[in-house]
């Protein structure tokens, strides 16, 4: 009876030891993870903001153009960096802000759906306005953004090639 209780206490222990070794190998694996991931690119506001700038800029010239393919195009680019600044930088001020420009770019895509400028030229500024009061909620009113008067883009054309409609 005694050697069956001492062998069920060795498998015992032998199980607890196996177990130990094996929470300490994957307690070894998080911590190499959540170092890599340290490490990992995670694009800066700046980053993000200027790509707004950018596309804020073409959705301009494409809309002026009646190219409304590329200004739903624009305008779809606008909502993917809105979408990455809240994924990458959740923790700032400005994150919290940014979906306040969202009426605007609901406004601008009925107005590019219609093909309608006079409503797109109102919808872009009332999106410039948005920014620019982001900017002054954020205290980046030095960065004042307005309706860009010559393209920065000089390798592109922003005249539409056909009237068809843009699809995602």
């Amino acid at each position: 009876m005694k050697q069956l209780i001492t062998l069920i206490l060795l498998i015992g222990l032998l199980s607890c030891n196996n177990q130990s070794s094996k929470i300490k190998t994957l307690q070894n694996r998080i911590d190499s993870l959540e170092t890599k991931l340290t490490h990992i690119y995670k694009p800066g506001f700046g980053v993000l903001m200027s790509n707004i700038q950018a596309h804020h800029s073409k959705l301009w010239f494409a809309g002026n153009n009646k190219n409304w393919n590329l200004a739903q195009y624009e305008v779809k680019e606008l909502k993917e960096i809105i979408a990455d600044i809240l994924k990458y930088q959740n923790e700032r001020e400005e994150s919290e802000l940014i979906e306040m420009i969202n009426p605007a770019i609901d406004s601008l895509n009925i107005a590019i759906k219609q093909q309608n400028s006079k409503s797109f030229e109102n919808s872009y500024l009332f999106l410039t306005e948005l920014c620019n009061n982001c900017h002054q909620s954020t205290n980046f009113e030095y960065n004042l953004v307005k309706v860009p008067k010559n393209s920065p883009f000089t390798n592109q054309d922003f005249k539409s090639l056909k009237s068809s409609s843009f699809s995602e």
